[in-house]
């Protein structure tokens, strides 16, 4: 698209810009005094994410029935309880689209293979009944920005928000992304997601570690036109775009707080903010990615201002890795949440736990449980949430067993 069409599909949109900056969205954010009002969630939470894009998890398969996808679902709750765990974070809008009747967005193509296409059911207010009585919470794992796993816009639904508004996308590493610069996007985003919000008892709101994309080599995200607008102020486009993400996490803990205070909000970051040699407050860590540089998302900076309920880093690595060691990860985080109000769970990767794994670590059915005991000794860390459901059921090397035989004696505890 040429600058003056992408000028053009801007102007059209103040209206929509007027709104994002007034309202519930503008009201004070959020500060960790609520948690002594019964915020706080369990001590000893214990989650798994059930990861819907690309059918990670669930349905196995897009295509299925409405009857094969319900039972699939309903096998995974029960999986949960049998497991001992107290939560389910179950993917919902894991590309612009929806798993319930939204009145803004298409039902997704993981349910049937079609953008959308009704699948003959609510996926997200059975996943909410069903959760409820099982004695499981439910919360709700929306992606805030990725559009399609593809470029393409005619591949999306005909009434796709990116197809009527083509101005709003940025193609980068070939799929395509809402741009998280543009004042009307972030308010968008924020609707879709408020669309569920307000159809459902959900437990908590949750957003995984994708804002701006992970790097990729030799590509350039093309925020030009943006930065032009709307960065006037800034020091850097850095800045300007941490100052973005920053003002979407505000923006929605604030309208979750005016809203709907019941659910939680909650984020599930790469587990690294800032590596040691960009920051000497940064982990001491050599990761090579970290999320204030790289994914512009100041991490950090959302526990410190009480902007989130909880915070799930994701750790995926195990204890004594020589770059990105987990019994540096978790400390770090636990100094981090202190006295904040800031619920700290750890996020595990259940999913590189194999016989067959390449790293001797992860062969060993008993690196889990290590984690969870060394963490233990971190009176911060209240819990452990696990990637993903897959491999919480078919537990490939027996570590997830391992952890519950060690770790989970009983049943979990509720809020």
């Amino acid at each position: 698209m040429t600058y003056m069409g992408r000028r053009a599909l801007l102007a059209g949109a103040v209206g929509v810009i007027a709104a994002a900056t007034t309202g519930p969205a503008a009201a004070a954010p959020r500060t960790s005094a609520r948690t002594p009002r019964g915020r706080a969630g369990a001590a000893d939470f214990r989650g798994m994410w059930i990861a819907s894009v690309s059918n990670v998890d669930w349905p196995s398969e897009s295509g299925l029935s409405a009857t094969r996808q319900r039972a699939e679902l309903l096998e995974l709750l029960d999986t949960a309880v049998e497991r001992r765990l107290g939560a389910v974070v179950l993917q919902v809008r894991p590309a612009a689209d929806a798993f319930w009747p939204s009145k803004l967005e298409p039902w997704s193509q993981w349910l049937t293979g079609e953008q959308g296409v009704d699948p003959g059911w609510d996926p997200l207010g059975t996943a909410v009944k069903e959760a409820h009585a099982r004695g499981l919470e439910l919360h709700a794992w929306f992606n805030p920005y990725r559009v399609a796993n593809h470029t393409d816009l005619d591949r999306l639904a005909a009434t796709h928000p990116a197809r009527r508004n083509p101005g709003w996308t940025v193609e980068y590493g070939g799929k395509l992304y809402y741009n998280p610069g543009l004042p009307e996007v972030r308010r968008f985003v924020q609707d879709a997601m408020f669309d569920a919000v307000s159809r459902y008892a959900l437990d908590a709101v949750h957003w995984d570690d994708y804002f701006y994309p992970y790097p990729v080599e030799g590509e350039y995200f093309d925020d030009d036109e943006a930065f032009e607008e709307y960065g006037e102020g800034f020091s850097s486009r850095a800045a300007w775009r941490r100052a973005n993400t920053d003002t979407l996490v505000r923006e929605m803990s604030a309208r979750l707080r005016a809203l709907r205070p019941a659910p939680r909000f909650g984020i599930s970051p790469f587990a690294v903010w800032r590596n040691s040699d960009r920051d000497p407050a940064g982990s001491p860590t050599r990761a090579g990615l970290g999320t204030y540089d790289d994914l512009y998302a100041d991490t950090r900076k959302w526990v410190r201002e009480g902007w989130i309920d909880y915070i799930v880093p994701q750790a995926y690595w195990h204890i004594g890795h020589p770059t990105a060691d987990y019994a540096d990860i978790v400390p770090w985080w636990a100094r981090t949440v202190a006295g904040t109000g800031v619920d700290l769970y750890v996020g595990e990767a259940l999913y590189r736990c194999d016989a067959d794994s390449p790293t001797e670590a992860w062969r060993d059915p008993g690196e889990l449980s290590k984690h969870l005991r060394f963490a233990a000794g971190y009176p911060e860390v209240r819990g452990h949430v696990y990637f993903s459901a897959k491999q919480v059921a078919a537990d490939p090397n027996g570590a997830m067993a391992r952890v519950v035989a060690d770790h989970y004696g009983t049943a979990a505890s509720r809020r």
